[in-house]
Parts: structure tokens; C-alpha cells; sequence
């Protein structure tokens, strides 16, 4: 490698900037500095000069200093920025600003090629985050902020959670740009009226001068109001894609280059105003489009928590709260099989915390007291108690449960329909723009130049893109105030498309309370205590029910406890052998038919009797029993057949009704459904009931205060909404009619704007108005009429 001095001005191989003083060149490739240099030899010793091909001079400079990332070596900034860490692995999500093109995207997921000890990385283009998972044993944060900022991606580090903030601020100067271009239109408009109104022999002299000062207002509109949608066109044409940028682009040229001719030979008065008022309409677009997305955002992130409850300890007694109102230096109670939603630190008990949901891996992690426990993991053994140190993350929990361990493969039909019209939108728009600039040259050219011209600017493709995910958006935002919290935008289609109904009975259409339950023993204070000590470490509802009916009692120590998913519980406590469960869990053999659910109950291998439960149907049950109809209707329950003859009244079929169901039977029951074709919802217990809901097309968990949230679901449903899930089935039939309709609509705009558009007599300015209005009226009926079905359904 040569390094020498020149005088010759050049431009860096890596950034674009000029080389003025000094060179660092290897081979042909001359470089602006050190640092530049330096990222090359990185790139190219790793096999990534591919990089390269993606955009011209994608890097920027670089000028580190050695100290300058020393803060990242102090533990306490470093639990600030993480968002999780064990023993050997640590997760970080990093805002990086210059993400700007695909070669960015590219380069930042291959760092593992440069690092092995990066695991993997994912971009989030749109909102500039990159999601890394690295071995903090072989690189530490410092290590790798470093990398990324010899490689031309600082992180934008802020203590002050610049993750969250930087959803809520513009990058791109969109209003600046705005106000650039509204100036400039109305300075040429103004400029312009002698040329529409007249002018006399006298004033000739101005019409001239008047031309140039509207080129010089053009300027600043074309090469900056305008210049994203060039660099835009510019990237996608190297990638050898034409997208909705490339013919606007074509239009702003073809019109500025007009301008310029027509003034200077003084043929005419050029297309000035009509240039400004195009990029002033179609960024007003634009405007109006990115904050409606960042509203859905907003609210998606930061409102839309999830229907589950808290359970805190205040004055030694422990209440639910929703999840958004807990805050730092909360006590919380997590038992088995609950997310820990925080991060927080142990305080009490034995955890055993199954990280599967955050890394992907199953295997759980013991943790001892005083250590922080990150959000995102299960809770395996008995319940223990933790104190919040960080306020719990909306948009974080949603990352998780869109974890790719946790997607499931998806029919996305419409989807694919609204990207297949956007790729092929713009080759038939080009066509049909040449073609009207040909058939109107021979008889008419300046006919034909605004017909080429109005045909390129009329035309909008963002409407109909804009169809599914403003009408999706917004039926959402319904869903989420009845209380019905939906994982994404795709599970409103999914929903639509159902036509199975898989119903869980205890604790879906059953709720328990103190009244429900009679105790057939007699059981002394001390064994009381044994009980509601082992069945408060447990989420099932047959458990809680139990521990409510005992009251509060003082919370023993727990020595073992395991739990078996919807059969019993196993514990130690106070050198005390208990066993709680069903006669196939205590007794190793099945009841005769009873005429009510039993919890038997078991101490030091002693029969002591059992807890009755005398089920309550949620209310509005024949609402949903009597989409029978519609649906396929089943009901799997893992309880004996006592309840069969009070459950005919709501399941009229009795081959409807399985009873007896392990929660692996469940599974294969729905995978039998699947494979004669049908589309099925699962509706259950979050907990004991994730394996059904995993496997469904859809899974829907149900919640009575508790924190009962599965990654396995697709939906979290409020038990108080439970007699609303026929509307919520009608409005996402409805949702999609509307996206039908909605594509109708901007179908429609499109066929009549361009049939104007090729005759030569529609205005490019008119055009340019009527572009973003297109966008606008999209964005406004999908949100009216999604409302107003909404009020229809009676769910607003």
C-alpha cells in the first residue's frame, strides 16, 4: 500500500469529499483521509467491497479520537443502553442517522462477517435503528460503537432514551422545505400575473427580467425542495428499479429545463409556477402522509398497552394495575409462567427465568438475588417478587412479540396485490406518457409537452399503496380502545378470513370467583397456609380462585415447586410435601362423572378432600355460541364431561363439545382442523393454553387482570370485551371491504385524472394538486369510514 502527497484534487473513493491536501491511496483508489482509508482496509480485508456497488461514495468521514468513546466503558451507562444482557450474550438497539440507502442496509447487516463475536444484526431502515446481538465476552459495547464509527455509522447515543425521541422528529427537513418551495410558489405566482392578466407596451421591458428572477426562484426549489425525490429515482435506477420518485423526478426536470429554455430564447413564458406549485403539493403530501404514520405510531407504541395486569405489593397487599401505570421502585409479583415485563431487580424467591422469548433460546437461567432480570423473560418456578428499576417499554414488549421465533408464516394476498400494482405502475405510467408526447408532437408539441408532463404528475401509485395499511392502521386503533390489543396490522386480515372457532372452557368462557368455589375438608390454619403459599406461585385460574377464597395469609418460604400446565401443582414448603391438582394428577386415575370441577388436595401424602367450583359463564357466552351459524364452533376443555348437559344449552351439538383434552391434545385437535382446510381461531388461556395458540391460524388469549401475555398469541382479548368478539369478527370483514373500496376509489382517480391528463388539456399545476389530494382523500375516507363502521358495530 503506497501513501504519498499530491496536488492533484480528486474525490475520496469512500465518502465523496474532496482530497485537498493530502491522499492515502491503495492502488487506484484515492482517499480523503486516514479514517476513509482505514474503513477500505476493513471492508476489503473482509470480502465486503460489495458495498461499493450500491451507491457511489456511500461512507462518510471519519475523524476518531481514541478517548472519545471511554464514557462506554462505565457499567452504569452501559445497563442504560442495553437492551439485555446474560451471561454471554447482550442485546443493543442503536439510532444510527447516516442509514440513508440500500448499500447502508447492506454493510450493517454483514458485520458479522467483519466481527464473529456480532451474532446478527437487523435494520430497521425507516426508523435508522440497527438491532445487534453480540458476545460481550469477545466484544464489549465500546468495542463495538467503535466499529461501527470506523466503518462511517456512529450511533447517536443519548442517555435520554434517543430510540423513543427520534420516532417524533423529522430527519429529513421536511418542513423547511415546504416553507422553501411555498415562498418560491407564491413569489412566482406573483411574478407570473402580468403574463395571465396582460401587460402593455410600456411594461414589456419587465417581462423579461421577471422571467429570470422566476428561474432564480426555481433554484432553490428544484436542488432543494426537490432534490429527494432525484436522489430517490437516482439510487433506485442503479439498483435497476423503477419506483413512484423516477417519472415525478422525469416531470420536475422536464419542467425546470422548459423554464429555462423558454425564457432565455424568449419564446415563451416558461412553466415557473407550475414547477413551484408541483413540489410545493406534492411535499404537502408527503407531510400530511408521514404524520398520520407517525400518529399510528404513536399510538401504537406508547398508548396501546397491553390489556394484562401488574400485580404490585403495597403495605403488604398485593394489587393488579394495568401495565402503564408501572413505574421504577414498583414491587412486583411474577409467578409461574408469567412475563416479567420491566426490567427489574430479584428481590424474592427462586427464579428461573426462560430468556426464549428475548434470544431465542429455551434453556432457562437461574438467577440469584439483588441481580437485574431483563423484560421479556418467563418466569418457570414458583412466584417471586422483583422491584422495578426501568419503566416498562410499549414499544419494546411489541418488538418482542413480533419476534421472528414467534411469526408465523402468513397469507399476505393483498399485500402482494398493492406491491405487484406499485412495480408495474410506473412502467405502464412512463409508457403512456411517451405515448401521449408522440401521438401530440406531430400536430400540437406544447400540447404534447403538458400532455407528458400531466400524465407523469397526475398519476399516484401512493394511493393506492396507502389502501391497506391506513385502512389496517385504523381499524387497529378501534381494536385496541375495546380493549381487543391485535400483534400487528396482518392480524386484522387474518381475523377476516377465519371460519373456525376453538373455544378453551376454564377461564375463557368460564370466570371464577370466591362464590363459585366450596372447600370439602377440614383443614387446620397451619394447612391453609401450606395451600395458598403453593397455589399463589401459580397463574391457572382454578389456582387464584383458590388463593382468593383463603384469603390473605402469610406467604411461606417455598423449598421446590413445579407445576404441571392444566393438571397440578407439586411443592415444598416447610419440609411439607403437597400435592394440588385433578385425581389424574394426585391419584393417577380419572373421576367418575361429577357434577362440578375438583381440585383435590394432598399433604405428607395424606388425602385431606377437595375444592368444588361451580363454573360462571362470562356474560354474553350465547353471543358467541350462537356464531355457530357462521362458524365452525368447538370446545376443548381439559376438565371431565359434568358440565356437558349445561353447556347444550350454548353448543347445540354435542360432537361439538371435547372434553378430558391435554394441552397437547388441543394442539393436534387444531392441526386436524388445519388439515381439512379451515382457517382456525384459538381462543384461551395465554398460559396453559400456548401450544393450542401457537398452532392456530389465529390465538387470541384471554385476560381477567392478570399478566397471562404469550408470544405464542396473535391477540390479547380484555375478559370485559369477551361478549364484543362477534363485532370485532363482523368489523374485520368490514375492514376489508373497505380496503377493497378504498383501492376502487383511487382506481377510479387514476383512470379519469390520466384520460384528462392524455389529451393535453389538464394543467401540470392542476395536476400537481390533484396528486397529493388523491393522497389525502385515501388517508381520510379510510379513517371516516373505518369510524363509521365502527359506530356501526357499536365498538366506538
Amino acid at each position: 500500500m503506497n501513501e504519498r502527497y499530491t496536488i492533484e484534487k480528486t474525490v475520496c473513493y469512500h465518502c465523496g469529499d474532496d482530497c485537498l491536501t493530502r491522499e492515502f491511496i491503495i492502488g487506484d483508489k484515492h482517499f480523503c483521509c486516514h479514517g476513509c482509508k482505514s474503513v477500505y482496509e476493513i471492508l476489503s480485508a473482509n470480502k465486503l467491497c460489495s458495498y461499493y456497488n450500491y451507491n457511489d461514495h456511500p461512507g462518510a468521514t471519519r475523524t476518531r479520537t481514541d478517548k472519545l468513546f471511554d464514557y462506554l466503558s462505565e457499567s452504569s451507562i452501559v445497563n442504560d443502553l442495553i437492551d439485555y444482557t446474560d451471561q454471554q450474550v447482550t442485546i443493543v438497539t442503536f439510532y444510527i442517522p447516516q442509514i440513508h440507502c440500500s448499500s447502508c442496509l447492506w454493510l450493517l447487516e454483514q458485520l458479522n462477517k467483519i466481527n464473529p463475536a456480532i451474532h446478527y444484526c437487523r435494520v430497521d431502515f425507516l426508523k435508522k435503528q440497527l438491532n445487534i446481538r453480540f458476545d460481550h465476552q469477545r466484544l464489549s459495547l465500546r468495542q463495538l460503537v467503535e466499529l461501527l464509527y470506523d466503518i462511517g455509522y456512529e450511533p447517536l447515543i443519548s442517555l435520554q432514551d434517543i430510540i423513543k425521541k427520534q420516532n417524533s422528529t423529522t430527519k429529513d427537513n421536511l418542513v423547511q422545505k415546504i416553507a422553501v418551495a411555498g415562498f418560491c410558489f407564491g413569489n412566482v405566482m406573483l411574478l407570473s400575473f402580468p403574463e395571465y392578466l396582460g401587460i402593455t407596451a410600456f411594461e414589456q421591458s419587465f417581462k423579461h427580467f421577471f422571467g429570470l428572477v422566476n428561474i432564480l426562484f426555481c433554484l432553490p426549489v428544484v436542488f432543494y425542495s426537490g432534490r429527494g425525490y432525484f436522489v430517490s429515482a437516482w439510487q433506485n435506477l442503479r439498483n435497476k428499479v423503477l419506483n413512484i420518485d423516477f417519472p415525478l423526478a422525469l416531470g420536475i426536470a422536464v419542467l425546470f429545463a422548459r423554464t429555462i429554455a423558454e425564457i432565455l430564447t424568449k419564446s415563451g413564458a416558461g412553466f415557473a409556477d407550475t414547477l413551484c406549485g408541483l413540489v410545493f403539493f406534492l411535499l404537502v403530501g408527503k407531510f400530511v402522509q408521514k404524520k398520520t404514520y407517525h400518529h399510528i405510531s404513536f399510538e401504537r407504541d406508547y398508548r396501546s398497552f397491553f390489556p394484562v395486569a401488574v400485580h404490585i405489593i403495597e403495605d403488604d397487599v398485593e394489587r393488579p394495575i394495568p401495565l402503564s401505570q408501572l413505574l421504577p421502585n414498583h414491587r412486583i409479583v411474577v409467578r409461574h409462567n408469567e412475563i416479567i415485563p420491566a426490567d427489574a431487580i430479584l428481590l424474592k424467591g427462586d427464579a428461573v427465568i426462560d430468556f426464549s422469548f428475548v434470544t431465542g433460546e429455551a434453556i432457562p437461567v437461574g438467577k440469584t438475588l439483588g441481580e437485574i432480570i431483563y423484560a421479556g423473560g418467563r418466569q418457570t418456578g414458583e412466584a417471586i417478587e422483583l422491584e422495578v428499576v426501568k419503566k416498562v417499554s410499549q414499544s419494546y414488549l411489541t418488538q418482542l412479540w413480533n419476534n421472528e421465533a414467534f411469526t408465523r408464516k402468513q397469507d399476505n394476498r393483498m399485500q402482494t396485490f398493492n406491491e405487484k400494482v406499485s412495480k408495474y405502475f410506473t412502467i405502464v405510467l412512463l409508457a403512456i406518457a411517451f405515448s401521449s408526447l408522440i401521438f401530440w408532437l406531430g400536430s400540437d408539441y406544447k400540447r404534447g409537452f403538458a400532455a407528458f408532463t400531466a400524465v407523469l404528475i397526475v398519476a399516484c401509485p401512493c394511493a393506492l399503496a396507502l389502501s391497506t395499511p391506513f385502512t389496517m392502521s385504523a381499524a387497529l386503533s378501534i381494536f385496541d380502545k375495546n380493549l381487543f390489543y391485535l400483534k400487528n396490522t396482518a392480524v386484522v386480515e387474518q381475523l377476516a378470513r377465519i371460519d373456525t372457532i376453538v373455544l378453551d372452557k376454564t377461564g375463557t368462557i368460564t370466570t371464577g370467583d370466591n362464590s363459585s368455589i366450596k372447600l370439602e375438608a377440614d383443614l387446620t390454619v397451619e394447612q391453609k397456609q401450606l395451600i395458598y403459599s403453593a397455589c399463589i406461585n401459580s397463574s391457572h385460574p382454578l389456582s387464584r380462585v383458590i388463593y382468593h377464597y383463603l384469603g390473605v395469609k402469610k406467604r411461606l418460604n417455598v423449598d421446590e415447586y413445579s407445576e404441571v400446565a392444566g393438571k397440578g401443582i407439586m411443592a415444598s414448603i416447610n419440609g411439607h410435601q403437597l400435592r394440588i391438582g385433578s385425581a389424574v394428577f394426585v391419584f393417577n386415575h380419572h373421576e367418575e362423572a361429577l357434577h362440578s370441577t375438583r381440585v383435590h388436595i394432598v399433604i405428607d401424602e395424606i388425602y385431606l378432600g377437595y375444592f368444588a367450583f361451580a363454573h360462571h359463564y362470562r356474560e354474553g357466552i350465547e353471543k358467541i355460541t350462537a356464531l355457530d351459524t357462521s362458524y365452525n364452533l368447538h370446545l376443548l376443555s381439559g376438565d371431565m364431561d359434568h358440565e356437558r348437559r349445561e353447556l347444550i344449552h350454548f353448543f347445540k351439538n354435542m360432537n361439538k363439545m371435547h372434553f378430558k383434552q391435554s394441552p397437547q391434545d388441543k394442539l393436534d385437535f387444531i392441526e386436524l382442523l388445519q388439515q381439512k382446510g379451515e382457517k382456525v381461531m384459538m381462543i384461551g388461556d395465554g398460559l396453559n393454553d400456548s401450544g393450542a395458540l401457537k398452532q392456530s391460524d389465529l390465538g387470541v388469549a384471554i385476560t381477567d387482570n392478570v399478566n397471562n401475555f404469550s408470544p405464542g398469541s396473535d391477540a390479547i382479548l380484555d375478559g370485559r370485551s369477551f361478549d364484543k368478539l362477534p363485532a370485532f369478527l363482523r368489523f374485520s370483514k368490514d375492514t376489508v371491504k373497505i380496503i377493497h373500496f378504498s383501492f376502487l376509489i383511487s382506481l377510479t382517480y387514476n383512470l379519469v385524472g390520466l384520460s384528462y391528463a392524455v389529451t393535453g388539456n389538464l394543467s401540470p399545476l392542476i395536476a400537481a394538486i390533484l396528486m397529493p389530494l388523491s393522497t389525502v382523500t385515501i388517508i381520510s375516507f379510510t379513517t371516516v369510514a373505518t369510524h363509521l363502521i365502527a359506530k356501526k358495530r357499536k365498538l366506538i
